[in-house]
């Protein structure tokens, strides 16, 4: 099953168990981003990633320069560790590591959850990739990726899915990225961006590989 296949089931199958009051909810938050065209205002393909220094899951700064890939760079921008969407797509990029490593390029996570969390995520998704913190989501304004959540939709994470953000963010600002995924070359030129205002829609591997093999 590919991730884009898994990620429609999980979406059916949420579909199923939610309750239509908060469906839509969710719906309308969605449909209220792509409306607004968020995704457009992101770095895209030509654009040049910009240098980061953030910590890792054992709090240890980490450089983009010191990370990369001999000829390229997968990053992956996620939600976070609650997410059942960002958990499908860090296993199926943590399944295709090997693919990646063999077309000269590593693999990046990062989300905006302190190192504690993302430690949490790297082991239960068995992950040997670097998993980094991007603290007050600092490197996603940067790139054009976060936005603030709904208050509506805030409260349903809090109240029904138990999702505290601010215990795993350490904020209040109720902000996440976009799901998105960069692929940038030695020169750390991006040369494949997968941004969606819709978090149940993630690049798949086939895309990934494809940019890396052009490169």
């Amino acid at each position: 099953m590919s991730l884009t296949e898994a990620l429609a089931a999980r979406v059916a199958l949420g579909r199923e168990k939610i309750p239509a009051p908060i469906l839509e909810v969710m719906d309308k938050t969605t449909n209220d981003l792509i409306t607004r065209k968020i995704a457009e205002q992101a770095f895209k393909e030509g654009d040049v990633f910009p240098a980061f220094e953030l910590p890792n899951v054992k709090s240890e700064k980490v450089s983009l320069d010191t990370i990369k890939g001999e000829k390229a760079t997968v990053i992956s921008f996620y939600r976070g560790g609650w997410c059942p969407y960002c958990n499908l797509e860090l296993q199926a990029l943590q399944q295709a590591l090997p693919e990646f490593t063999s077309l000269g390029a590593n693999l990046i996570a990062i989300s905006p959850e302190t190192p504690d969390s993302t430690l949490t995520t790297e082991e239960k998704n068995g992950l040997s990739f670097e998993v980094l913190s991007d603290i007050d989501n600092k490197l996603g304004k940067e790139l054009g990726l976060v936005f603030k959540l709904d208050e509506e939709l805030e409260k349903i994470y809090s109240e029904q899915f138990k999702i505290d953000l601010e215990k795993h963010n350490q904020n209040t600002t109720g902000e996440l990225p976009m799901a998105a995924t960069y692929v940038i070359d030695a020169n750390n030129e991006i040369k494949y961006a997968f941004v969606k205002e819709d978090y149940t829609k993630r690049a798949d591997i086939p895309a990934i590989k494809k940019a890396l093999e052009s490169i």
